[in-house]
């Protein structure tokens, strides 16, 4: 049985005015954990861009058709299972590519609907198990109508960028939680991220990365201060030395020492007058590597010591700087071109525990945007979900 919506049939692209298979990339792309890490097209620029401009066309071609049919909620499903929702899933899959032929028992969760399913929960920033629960159900029924919108506040984002990109810069998609190293139109490097909760966002901002920090002191902001550590201080004596914490009086360069057995930590003001500085260890929250950048938000990108997090599909748990995966890598990226500095020496001095910063030759563009859909080089349309809520408030007519 045919389930094709009937414009892919036509395969016609109003915005290239030629006729093409505009979901051929989506339906052939290897199904993998997340399909846009192997591509090497930068997602700001021309070369984002008019993907979206093409994406948001091809939506409102389904949008005339009818859009998708909504799936009731019921009992998670698995591959091998029969279930009358299977049928509607099947045309789901169809309606947006990633499936492209549906034959034999239409209750039947096969290994083509399996691969389908995969596609769209990694295109969706889900899991890509290929079972059916609440979330990759949720993900199925958010309407046409939403996912156009969704397409035109983010085209409107990478709008704004457009004209500042150099040929050598950082990305970093908060809401996608990646980021790229590109160079001459190509991407040369992606990694994963984690982010901000919602509670404590990642910022969008533009800035030049300056300097690399190895074995970097952790100076602890006041609100992490306020909010985490001094629970923990007060609960257990021996927190601050465990963890390598020192008790700095005052912000400056030359701050004296202070020993934490005579400060008053039930005082509710003590983490404005004192700073807590951790010192560079396997257990400082910053890892091994920060990266800095001048802004106003006391934010960088850095390591961490805790990697288990990067293989989560939704990766929002910090407390608004950007924790990178193999961060090594983008330091040595960002160092190319400054005598002395390539990967060996990079592992070395961090093997010696030897804190040391490091200025780039050159200073580097950073771009941290927060787009909840984009389109990848292998033609793959991404959504993410809104986590922060900045999507309904900003309108299409400014």
């Amino acid at each position: 049985m045919d389930l094709s919506p009937a414009w892919a049939a036509s395969g016609y692209d109003p915005v290239e005015t030629q006729w093409i298979d505009p979901w051929a990339a989506n339906a052939n792309a290897e199904v993998a954990e997340d399909p846009a890490m192997k591509s090497t097209v930068p997602t700001l620029g021309d070369a984002g861009f008019w993907p979206v401009v093409r994406a948001i066309s091809m939506y409102k071609q389904i949008q005339k058709w009818g859009g998708w049919q909504r799936i009731p909620d019921g009992e998670r499903l698995e591959k091998g299972v029969r279930d009358p929702r299977i049928v509607l899933v099947r045309k789901r899959l169809m309606a947006t590519g990633d499936l492209t032929t549906s034959d034999g028992d239409q209750t039947l969760f096969d290994q083509s609907v399996f691969d389908g399913l995969r596609r769209f929960q990694a295109r969706h920033g889900l899991t890509p198990d290929g079972t059916i629960g609440r979330a990759t159900i949720a993900a199925m029924n958010v309407p046409v109508e939403t996912r156009i919108r969704q397409l035109e506040i983010n085209l409107k984002r990478l709008n704004e960028v457009a004209p500042t990109l150099g040929h050598r810069y950082v990305f970093v998609n908060i809401g996608g939680q990646e980021v790229e190293a590109v160079e001459n139109g190509d991407i040369v490097l992606r990694k994963r991220v984690i982010v901000g909760k919602e509670d404590r966002q990642t910022p969008e901002y533009t800035s030049r990365i300056s300097s690399v920090a190895l074995n970097p002191y952790w100076n602890v902001p006041q609100s992490i201060a306020m909010k985490d550590l001094l629970p923990k201080i007060r609960a257990n004596p021996g927190f601050l030395g465990r963890m390598g914490i020192r008790v700095l009086q005052g912000w400056g360069d030359n701050a004296p020492e202070v020993d934490p057995a005579t400060v008053n930590w039930s005082d509710p003001a003590v983490t404005s007058r004192y700073r807590l500085r951790q010192d560079p260890s396997r257990l400082n929250s910053l890892g091994t590597v920060k990266i800095n950048f001048p802004n106003p938000f006391a934010v960088y990108l850095h390591d961490t010591p805790v990697k288990t997090l990067f293989s989560r599909g939704a990766r929002n748990f910090s407390s608004g700087c950007v924790r990178v995966q193999e961060v090594r890598d983008l330091a040595a990226w960002l160092l190319d071109g400054k005598e002395g500095w390539d990967r060996a020496r990079i592992d070395a001095t961090i093997a010696g525990g030897e804190h040391k910063e490091v200025a780039l030759a050159s200073p580097v563009p950073i771009y941290m945007l927060y787009l909840t859909a984009w389109v990848g080089g292998d033609g793959v349309v991404n959504f993410r979900d809104d986590v922060y809520n900045r999507d309904g408030k900003l309108t299409l007519d400014n």
